[in-house]
Protein backbone atom coordinates (compact mmCIF):
# COMPACT_ATOMS: atom_id res chain seq x y z
CA UNK A 1 0.00 0.00 0.00
CA UNK A 2 1.11 3.80 -0.70
CA UNK A 3 0.78 4.63 2.90
CA UNK A 4 3.26 1.85 3.75
CA UNK A 5 5.90 4.52 1.61
CA UNK A 6 4.67 7.62 2.43
CA UNK A 7 4.44 7.38 6.25
CA UNK A 8 7.90 5.07 6.04
CA UNK A 9 10.89 6.79 7.81
CA UNK A 10 13.58 8.29 6.05
CA UNK A 11 15.80 5.46 6.98
CA UNK A 12 13.69 2.58 6.28
CA UNK A 13 13.49 3.99 2.51
CA UNK A 14 16.57 4.48 2.49
CA UNK A 15 17.53 1.10 3.10
CA UNK A 16 14.17 -0.70 0.84
CA UNK A 17 16.01 1.19 -2.28
CA UNK A 18 19.51 0.52 -1.37
CA UNK A 19 18.23 -3.51 -1.34
CA UNK A 20 16.27 -3.03 -4.25
CA UNK A 21 13.02 -3.62 -2.74
CA UNK A 22 11.54 -0.13 -3.53
CA UNK A 23 12.59 1.79 -6.37
CA UNK A 24 12.69 5.42 -6.19
CA UNK A 25 10.40 5.89 -8.71
CA UNK A 26 8.08 4.35 -6.90
CA UNK A 27 8.96 6.45 -3.88
CA UNK A 28 8.55 9.43 -5.61
CA UNK A 29 5.48 8.44 -6.78
CA UNK A 30 4.20 7.52 -3.79
CA UNK A 31 4.46 11.11 -1.88
CA UNK A 32 3.81 13.02 -5.29
CA UNK A 33 0.22 10.86 -5.13
CA UNK A 34 -0.10 11.71 -1.66
CA UNK A 35 0.32 15.70 -2.27
CA UNK A 36 -1.85 15.17 -4.82
CA UNK A 37 -4.61 13.70 -2.88
CA UNK A 38 -4.13 16.16 0.99
CA UNK A 39 -2.15 19.27 0.02
CA UNK A 40 -5.79 20.68 -1.15
CA UNK A 41 -6.71 20.21 2.16
CA UNK A 42 -3.29 21.08 4.49
CA UNK A 43 -1.93 23.60 1.83
CA UNK A 44 1.44 22.86 3.28
CA UNK A 45 3.14 22.30 -0.51
CA UNK A 46 3.36 25.65 -2.32
CA UNK A 47 5.38 24.95 -5.62
CA UNK A 48 6.31 21.13 -6.81
CA UNK A 49 9.99 20.69 -7.97
CA UNK A 50 10.44 19.90 -12.03
CA UNK A 51 12.52 16.45 -12.85
CA UNK A 52 11.54 15.17 -9.23
CA UNK A 53 10.52 11.85 -10.97
CA UNK A 54 12.99 12.46 -13.73
CA UNK A 55 15.47 12.42 -11.02
CA UNK A 56 14.41 9.52 -9.24
CA UNK A 57 14.78 7.87 -12.19
CA UNK A 58 17.95 8.64 -12.34
CA UNK A 59 18.51 7.14 -8.77
CA UNK A 60 16.87 4.03 -9.69
CA UNK A 61 19.64 3.58 -12.62
CA UNK A 62 22.34 4.10 -10.10
CA UNK A 63 21.19 1.12 -7.97
CA UNK A 64 20.50 -0.75 -11.12
CA UNK A 65 24.34 0.20 -12.17
CA UNK A 66 25.45 -1.01 -8.84
CA UNK A 67 27.44 2.18 -8.44
CA UNK A 68 28.20 4.33 -4.87
CA UNK A 69 24.84 5.38 -3.10
CA UNK A 70 24.35 8.07 -0.87
CA UNK A 71 23.00 7.58 2.22
CA UNK A 72 19.71 9.20 1.44
CA UNK A 73 19.94 7.77 -2.07
CA UNK A 74 16.60 8.06 -4.09
CA UNK A 75 14.70 9.68 -0.65
CA UNK A 76 12.30 12.68 -1.45
CA UNK A 77 12.77 16.08 0.63
CA UNK A 78 11.18 19.22 0.76
CA UNK A 79 12.18 22.55 2.10
CA UNK A 80 11.06 25.42 3.43
CA UNK A 81 9.87 28.44 0.95
CA UNK A 82 13.11 30.64 2.54
CA UNK A 83 15.32 28.24 1.86
CA UNK A 84 17.06 28.56 -1.61
CA UNK A 85 16.40 25.81 -4.46
CA UNK A 86 18.58 25.72 -7.70
CA UNK A 87 15.96 26.12 -10.39
CA UNK A 88 12.70 25.90 -7.94
CA UNK A 89 11.05 28.93 -6.89
CA UNK A 90 11.93 30.26 -3.71
CA UNK A 91 9.35 33.16 -2.89
CA UNK A 92 9.68 33.51 0.62
CA UNK A 93 5.53 33.87 1.17
CA UNK A 94 5.39 37.36 -0.22
CA UNK A 95 4.10 38.44 -3.71
CA UNK A 96 7.42 40.78 -3.54
CA UNK A 97 8.78 37.62 -4.54
CA UNK A 98 6.90 35.80 -6.79
CA UNK A 99 8.27 34.10 -9.31
CA UNK A 100 11.75 34.35 -8.11
CA UNK A 101 13.94 31.22 -9.17
CA UNK A 102 17.51 31.05 -7.38
CA UNK A 103 20.41 30.11 -9.37
CA UNK A 104 21.75 28.20 -6.72
CA UNK A 105 21.18 25.83 -3.58
CA UNK A 106 22.04 26.84 0.28
CA UNK A 107 24.36 24.92 1.65
CA UNK A 108 21.78 22.85 3.75
CA UNK A 109 19.94 21.50 0.27
CA UNK A 110 23.17 21.26 -1.96
CA UNK A 111 24.29 18.63 0.98
CA UNK A 112 21.03 16.85 1.29
CA UNK A 113 21.30 16.27 -2.13
CA UNK A 114 24.67 15.31 -2.43
CA UNK A 115 23.50 12.62 -0.18
CA UNK A 116 21.13 11.53 -2.69
CA UNK A 117 17.95 12.90 -1.80
CA UNK A 118 15.37 13.82 -4.71
CA UNK A 119 13.72 17.70 -3.68
CA UNK A 120 10.19 16.96 -3.96
CA UNK A 121 8.42 20.64 -3.32
CA UNK A 122 8.67 23.90 -1.36
CA UNK A 123 6.65 24.25 1.57
CA UNK A 124 4.61 27.00 3.18
CA UNK A 125 5.37 29.55 5.50
CA UNK A 126 4.67 33.00 6.80
CA UNK A 127 5.52 36.12 4.94
CA UNK A 128 9.37 36.45 5.39
CA UNK A 129 9.51 33.77 8.20
CA UNK A 130 8.61 36.02 10.86
CA UNK A 131 5.55 34.67 12.58
CA UNK A 132 3.71 31.85 14.61
CA UNK A 133 1.48 30.82 11.99
CA UNK A 134 1.94 29.77 8.52
CA UNK A 135 0.08 32.42 6.51
CA UNK A 136 0.69 35.14 3.36
CA UNK A 137 -0.62 37.46 0.88
CA UNK A 138 1.17 34.87 -1.78
CA UNK A 139 0.46 30.84 -0.74
CA UNK A 140 -2.78 31.27 1.64
CA UNK A 141 -2.61 29.20 4.98
CA UNK A 142 -1.74 26.09 6.36
CA UNK A 143 -4.01 23.72 7.83
CA UNK A 144 -2.33 21.56 10.73
CA UNK A 145 -3.40 18.01 9.26
CA UNK A 146 -4.34 16.81 12.91
CA UNK A 147 -7.36 19.32 12.65
CA UNK A 148 -7.66 21.48 9.54
CA UNK A 149 -9.42 24.39 12.06
CA UNK A 150 -5.71 24.63 13.97
CA UNK A 151 -2.70 26.02 13.02
CA UNK A 152 0.25 23.87 12.63
CA UNK A 153 2.55 26.57 13.71
CA UNK A 154 5.11 28.57 11.85
CA UNK A 155 7.28 29.64 10.64
CA UNK A 156 8.09 26.20 9.17
CA UNK A 157 4.44 25.10 9.37
CA UNK A 158 4.18 24.59 6.06
CA UNK A 159 7.30 21.86 6.11
CA UNK A 160 5.90 20.62 9.55
CA UNK A 161 2.29 20.05 8.60
CA UNK A 162 3.55 18.04 4.94
CA UNK A 163 5.92 15.56 6.94
CA UNK A 164 3.30 14.91 9.66
CA UNK A 165 0.53 14.27 6.56
CA UNK A 166 3.29 11.94 4.63
CA UNK A 167 3.73 14.33 1.77
CA UNK A 168 6.96 14.44 2.72
CA UNK A 169 9.66 11.91 4.67
CA UNK A 170 11.62 14.92 5.89
CA UNK A 171 12.94 18.15 5.39
CA UNK A 172 14.40 21.45 6.11
CA UNK A 173 13.00 24.51 8.50
CA UNK A 174 14.44 27.32 9.41
CA UNK A 175 14.14 28.82 13.67
CA UNK A 176 14.42 32.12 14.48
CA UNK A 177 12.95 32.11 17.95
CA UNK A 178 10.73 28.69 17.62
CA UNK A 179 10.16 27.91 13.99
CA UNK A 180 10.96 24.43 13.55
CA UNK A 181 10.76 23.19 17.26
CA UNK A 182 7.23 24.84 17.66
CA UNK A 183 5.66 23.35 14.52
CA UNK A 184 6.85 20.26 15.06
CA UNK A 185 5.32 19.84 18.39
CA UNK A 186 2.03 21.43 16.80
CA UNK A 187 2.35 18.88 13.98
CA UNK A 188 3.61 15.25 16.15
CA UNK A 189 6.42 14.98 14.49
CA UNK A 190 10.00 15.52 15.39
CA UNK A 191 12.57 18.69 14.96
CA UNK A 192 16.60 19.72 15.76
CA UNK A 193 18.02 23.07 16.48
CA UNK A 194 21.65 22.49 16.56
CA UNK A 195 23.92 24.68 18.05
CA UNK A 196 24.45 27.84 16.60
CA UNK A 197 26.44 27.83 13.50
CA UNK A 198 26.57 24.04 13.46
CA UNK A 199 24.23 24.25 9.83
CA UNK A 200 25.45 26.95 7.80
CA UNK A 201 22.41 29.31 6.82
CA UNK A 202 24.26 30.15 3.79
CA UNK A 203 21.14 30.96 1.19
CA UNK A 204 18.55 31.45 3.53
CA UNK A 205 16.77 34.58 3.86
CA UNK A 206 16.39 36.67 6.20
CA UNK A 207 19.96 36.60 7.51
CA UNK A 208 19.32 39.06 10.04
CA UNK A 209 19.65 38.38 13.38
CA UNK A 210 22.15 36.02 12.35
CA UNK A 211 23.29 35.14 15.71
CA UNK A 212 19.72 33.67 15.97
CA UNK A 213 18.82 31.91 12.72
CA UNK A 214 19.33 28.48 12.54
CA UNK A 215 19.07 25.54 9.63
CA UNK A 216 17.69 22.42 10.95
CA UNK A 217 16.11 19.12 10.04
CA UNK A 218 12.87 18.39 10.51
CA UNK A 219 11.24 14.42 10.24
CA UNK A 220 9.23 11.69 11.89
CA UNK A 221 11.95 9.53 13.94
CA UNK A 222 14.68 10.53 16.07
CA UNK A 223 16.92 8.11 13.58
CA UNK A 224 16.25 10.51 10.52
CA UNK A 225 16.86 13.37 12.65
CA UNK A 226 20.42 12.01 13.55
CA UNK A 227 21.18 10.70 9.88
CA UNK A 228 19.76 14.15 8.67
CA UNK A 229 21.77 16.60 11.09
CA UNK A 230 24.68 14.09 10.55
CA UNK A 231 24.70 15.37 6.89
CA UNK A 232 23.98 19.28 7.10
CA UNK A 233 26.27 19.93 10.06
CA UNK A 234 29.89 21.21 9.36
CA UNK A 235 31.70 24.42 7.94
CA UNK A 236 30.91 26.01 3.84
CA UNK A 237 33.37 28.37 3.81
CA UNK A 238 30.72 31.25 3.98
CA UNK A 239 29.07 31.41 6.95
CA UNK A 240 31.48 32.68 9.57
CA UNK A 241 29.14 31.12 12.78
CA UNK A 242 29.68 27.98 11.00
CA UNK A 243 33.32 27.35 12.18
CA UNK A 244 33.06 24.08 14.19
CA UNK A 245 35.10 21.01 11.93
CA UNK A 246 32.66 18.18 11.07
CA UNK A 247 32.50 15.40 13.96
CA UNK A 248 33.33 17.34 17.19
CA UNK A 249 30.96 16.67 19.60
CA UNK A 250 30.86 17.76 23.61
CA UNK A 251 27.86 15.25 24.35
CA UNK A 252 27.64 11.89 26.42
CA UNK A 253 25.55 10.40 23.43
CA UNK A 254 28.04 8.70 22.40
CA UNK A 255 29.06 6.86 25.67
CA UNK A 256 25.19 5.37 26.84
CA UNK A 257 26.90 3.40 30.05
CA UNK A 258 28.02 7.03 31.39
CA UNK A 259 25.71 8.58 34.01
CA UNK A 260 23.35 11.08 32.69
CA UNK A 261 21.58 14.03 34.82
CA UNK A 262 18.94 15.37 33.83
CA UNK A 263 16.64 18.41 34.31
CA UNK A 264 12.98 19.11 34.41
CA UNK A 265 11.66 22.27 34.17
CA UNK A 266 7.80 23.76 33.49
CA UNK A 267 7.29 26.75 35.86
CA UNK A 268 8.46 29.33 36.61
CA UNK A 269 10.52 31.08 33.88
CA UNK A 270 8.53 29.91 31.19
CA UNK A 271 5.13 31.89 31.98
CA UNK A 272 2.11 29.77 32.58
CA UNK A 273 1.95 26.59 30.76
CA UNK A 274 -1.06 24.83 29.29
CA UNK A 275 -1.85 21.61 32.27
CA UNK A 276 -2.01 19.32 29.88
CA UNK A 277 1.77 20.45 28.76
CA UNK A 278 2.88 20.33 31.73
CA UNK A 279 1.15 16.82 32.30
CA UNK A 280 2.98 15.37 28.99
CA UNK A 281 6.52 16.88 30.36
CA UNK A 282 5.81 15.21 33.93
CA UNK A 283 5.30 11.72 32.33
CA UNK A 284 8.37 12.37 29.96
CA UNK A 285 10.39 13.14 32.91
CA UNK A 286 8.68 10.07 34.95
CA UNK A 287 9.73 7.69 31.73
CA UNK A 288 12.97 8.99 32.00
CA UNK A 289 13.21 8.01 35.79
CA UNK A 290 11.83 4.76 34.70
CA UNK A 291 15.07 3.65 32.53
CA UNK A 292 16.97 4.22 35.83
CA UNK A 293 18.34 7.97 34.84
CA UNK A 294 18.54 10.51 37.50
CA UNK A 295 16.16 13.29 36.97
CA UNK A 296 14.97 16.67 38.75
CA UNK A 297 13.10 19.69 38.76
CA UNK A 298 15.14 22.19 38.67
CA UNK A 299 14.77 26.14 38.86
CA UNK A 300 16.96 28.61 36.35
CA UNK A 301 17.60 31.86 38.12
CA UNK A 302 18.80 33.52 35.00
CA UNK A 303 15.48 32.47 33.27
CA UNK A 304 13.48 33.93 35.91
CA UNK A 305 14.57 37.03 36.02
CA UNK A 306 12.04 38.22 32.90
CA UNK A 307 10.47 36.56 30.38
CA UNK A 308 12.99 35.43 27.24
CA UNK A 309 10.59 36.68 24.55
CA UNK A 310 10.37 40.15 26.84
CA UNK A 311 14.13 40.70 26.39
CA UNK A 312 14.16 39.12 22.49
CA UNK A 313 11.84 41.50 20.88
CA UNK A 314 13.71 44.71 21.80
CA UNK A 315 16.66 43.30 20.48
CA UNK A 316 15.92 41.96 17.19
CA UNK A 317 13.20 43.73 16.06
CA UNK A 318 16.80 46.78 15.22
CA UNK A 319 17.87 44.10 13.04
CA UNK A 320 14.90 42.99 11.61
CA UNK A 321 13.41 46.38 10.42
CA UNK A 322 16.21 47.60 8.12
CA UNK A 323 16.12 43.89 5.92
CA UNK A 324 11.97 44.43 5.74
CA UNK A 325 12.39 47.72 5.23
CA UNK A 326 14.74 47.70 2.00
CA UNK A 327 12.76 44.67 0.72
CA UNK A 328 9.34 46.29 0.57
CA UNK A 329 9.93 49.66 -0.21
CA UNK A 330 7.84 50.57 -3.47
CA UNK A 331 5.63 47.23 -2.41
CA UNK A 332 3.84 48.87 0.09
CA UNK A 333 0.60 47.20 -1.01
CA UNK A 334 2.08 43.68 -0.59
CA UNK A 335 2.75 43.23 2.59
CA UNK A 336 0.66 41.54 5.17
CA UNK A 337 -0.12 42.35 8.91
CA UNK A 338 2.47 41.34 10.55
CA UNK A 339 5.33 42.90 8.35
CA UNK A 340 3.53 45.99 8.94
CA UNK A 341 3.16 45.66 12.95
CA UNK A 342 7.34 45.25 12.72
CA UNK A 343 8.22 47.99 10.28
CA UNK A 344 5.72 50.17 12.60
CA UNK A 345 6.97 49.53 16.14
CA UNK A 346 9.01 52.16 18.08
CA UNK A 347 12.88 51.99 17.85
CA UNK A 348 14.28 50.13 20.37
CA UNK A 349 16.43 52.50 22.54
CA UNK A 350 20.29 52.28 22.53
CA UNK A 351 20.14 51.39 26.33
CA UNK A 352 16.95 48.47 25.98
CA UNK A 353 19.39 47.76 23.09
CA UNK A 354 22.21 47.50 25.46
CA UNK A 355 20.74 46.00 28.78
CA UNK A 356 18.93 43.07 26.25
CA UNK A 357 22.17 42.18 25.27
CA UNK A 358 23.66 42.32 28.23
CA UNK A 359 20.56 39.98 29.55
CA UNK A 360 21.41 37.54 26.95
CA UNK A 361 24.85 37.39 28.22
CA UNK A 362 23.51 36.48 31.67
CA UNK A 363 21.40 34.40 30.17
CA UNK A 364 24.04 32.15 28.59
CA UNK A 365 25.94 32.32 32.46
CA UNK A 366 23.04 30.75 33.72
CA UNK A 367 23.22 28.21 31.31
CA UNK A 368 26.55 27.86 31.99
CA UNK A 369 26.04 26.72 35.54
CA UNK A 370 23.34 24.71 35.04
CA UNK A 371 24.76 22.80 32.44
CA UNK A 372 27.67 21.85 35.20
CA UNK A 373 25.71 19.86 36.92
CA UNK A 374 23.14 18.72 34.54
CA UNK A 375 23.68 16.87 30.84
CA UNK A 376 20.67 17.87 29.84
CA UNK A 377 17.32 19.95 30.12
CA UNK A 378 13.68 18.84 29.73
CA UNK A 379 10.70 21.57 29.46
CA UNK A 380 7.78 22.07 27.06
CA UNK A 381 8.01 23.19 23.21
CA UNK A 382 4.87 25.14 23.29
CA UNK A 383 2.73 26.27 26.50
CA UNK A 384 -0.60 25.32 24.51
CA UNK A 385 -1.45 22.56 22.04
CA UNK A 386 -2.18 23.91 18.49
CA UNK A 387 -4.83 26.93 18.45
CA UNK A 388 -7.29 27.85 16.07
CA UNK A 389 -6.27 29.79 13.41
CA UNK A 390 -5.69 34.06 13.60
CA UNK A 391 -5.96 34.21 17.47
CA UNK A 392 -4.49 37.37 18.80
CA UNK A 393 -4.05 35.81 22.42
CA UNK A 394 -4.48 32.70 24.90
CA UNK A 395 -5.74 32.51 28.32
CA UNK A 396 -3.73 29.77 30.13
CA UNK A 397 -4.59 28.84 33.51
CA UNK A 398 -6.32 32.34 34.13
CA UNK A 399 -3.78 34.54 32.47
CA UNK A 400 -4.39 36.28 29.19
CA UNK A 401 -0.73 36.33 27.25
CA UNK A 402 -0.16 37.67 23.29
CA UNK A 403 -0.39 35.19 20.65
CA UNK A 404 3.71 35.67 20.57
CA UNK A 405 3.97 33.92 23.97
CA UNK A 406 4.16 30.90 21.59
CA UNK A 407 7.81 31.40 21.66
CA UNK A 408 8.90 31.73 25.03
CA UNK A 409 9.95 28.44 25.94
CA UNK A 410 12.06 28.09 22.82
CA UNK A 411 13.56 31.33 22.35
CA UNK A 412 16.06 31.28 25.34
CA UNK A 413 17.99 28.40 23.02
CA UNK A 414 18.08 30.83 20.28
CA UNK A 415 19.35 33.76 21.97
CA UNK A 416 22.19 31.13 23.68
CA UNK A 417 22.62 29.47 20.61
CA UNK A 418 21.94 26.21 22.65
CA UNK A 419 21.20 22.91 20.77
CA UNK A 420 17.22 21.85 21.52
CA UNK A 421 15.14 19.05 20.01
CA UNK A 422 11.18 18.73 20.37
CA UNK A 423 9.13 15.55 19.80
CA UNK A 424 5.58 14.58 20.58
CA UNK A 425 5.09 12.53 23.20
CA UNK A 426 1.43 12.97 24.70
CA UNK A 427 -1.74 14.32 23.33
CA UNK A 428 -4.41 16.78 24.43
CA UNK A 429 -8.02 16.13 25.27
CA UNK A 430 -8.93 17.38 21.70
CA UNK A 431 -6.69 14.61 20.17
CA UNK A 432 -3.54 17.06 19.35
CA UNK A 433 -0.58 16.28 19.67
CA UNK A 434 1.85 17.89 22.37
CA UNK A 435 5.68 18.04 22.59
CA UNK A 436 8.52 18.07 24.66
CA UNK A 437 11.42 19.58 24.54
CA UNK A 438 15.22 18.64 24.79
CA UNK A 439 18.12 21.01 25.75
CA UNK A 440 21.73 20.04 26.08
CA UNK A 441 25.25 22.07 26.55
CA UNK A 442 26.59 24.00 23.38
CA UNK A 443 28.22 21.35 20.92
CA UNK A 444 26.69 18.18 22.54
CA UNK A 445 23.99 17.00 20.00
CA UNK A 446 24.50 13.84 20.36
CA UNK A 447 23.25 14.07 24.28
CA UNK A 448 20.21 15.30 22.77
CA UNK A 449 19.63 12.68 20.26
CA UNK A 450 20.69 10.12 22.26
CA UNK A 451 18.01 11.18 25.30
CA UNK A 452 15.09 11.60 22.35
CA UNK A 453 15.65 7.95 20.91
CA UNK A 454 15.57 6.44 24.56
CA UNK A 455 12.06 9.09 25.39
CA UNK A 456 10.90 7.63 21.80
CA UNK A 457 11.12 4.30 22.69
CA UNK A 458 8.45 4.38 25.58
CA UNK A 459 7.10 6.77 23.45
CA UNK A 460 2.60 6.42 24.47
CA UNK A 461 1.86 8.08 21.17
CA UNK A 462 4.91 6.06 18.61
CA UNK A 463 3.98 5.82 14.94
CA UNK A 464 1.00 7.59 15.05
CA UNK A 465 -0.67 9.17 11.57
CA UNK A 466 -3.04 12.08 10.98
CA UNK A 467 -6.30 10.23 9.33
CA UNK A 468 -6.43 12.77 6.41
Amino acid sequence: MDSEIYFSDVTKLAHLIRTRELSPVEVMRAHLDRIEATNPQVNAVVSLADGALDAARRAEAAVTDGGDLGPLHGVPFTVKDSIDTAGVLTQRGSPIFKGRVPDTDATSVARVKQAGGILIAKTNLPEFSYSTESDNLLSGRTNNPWNLDRTPGGSSGGESAAIAAGMSPFGLGSDLAISVRGPAAHTGIIALKATHGRVPATGMWPRVPRRDWHIGPMARTVRDIALAYSILQGPDGADGYSIIPRGFDAGVGSAPNRPIRIGWLVEPGLGPIHPEVAATVEAAAAAFQGMGIAIEQVRIPALERDLALNVYNKQHVMELKPAFAEVTRGHEDEIGQITRTTLDTPDTSVADYVGAEQWIEQLRDGFAAYFQKFDALLLPATPIPAHAHGLQEFVINGETVPFIYMQNATVPFNMTGLPALSMRFGTSSEGLPIGVQIAAPWFAESTILHLASLLESVSPVRNLHPAI
